[in-house]
């Protein structure tokens, strides 16, 4: 998959327009709600594992964050604190 990393500001600057502030800001908060997105899946349990995932896939959706979104979504069918996927969730932020 294809990082691309202009996906997120054109998602937020077709929401918005061209308002660079609002976008800054708006993606301040997305980056915000994905850090903690990340650390609640974590922390999830065996019973809270899919539905954490799932929360970081739509959450990377609603912002275009492609390889996120997919990787979440691959996340929610692995066993509970994977730690290798946990390390390529975390690259897959830190990406953003």
């Amino acid at each position: 998959m294809v990082y691309d990393p202009g996906a997120i500001d054109a998602t937020l600057a077709a929401a918005v327009g061209d308002e660079p502030s609002l976008i800054a800001e708006l993606r301040g908060a997305f980056l915000d709600s994905t850090h903690r997105a990340l650390a609640a899946l974590e922390a999830a349990g065996a019973d809270e594992w899919a539905n954490a995932a799932f929360r970081l896939k739509g959450l990377a959706a609603s912002f275009g964050a492609v390889q996120l979104m997919t990787l979440a979504g691959e996340a929610a069918g692995h066993p509970p604190g994977d730690a290798a996927m946990l390390r390529r969730l975390n690259r897959a932020v830190a990406q953003l």
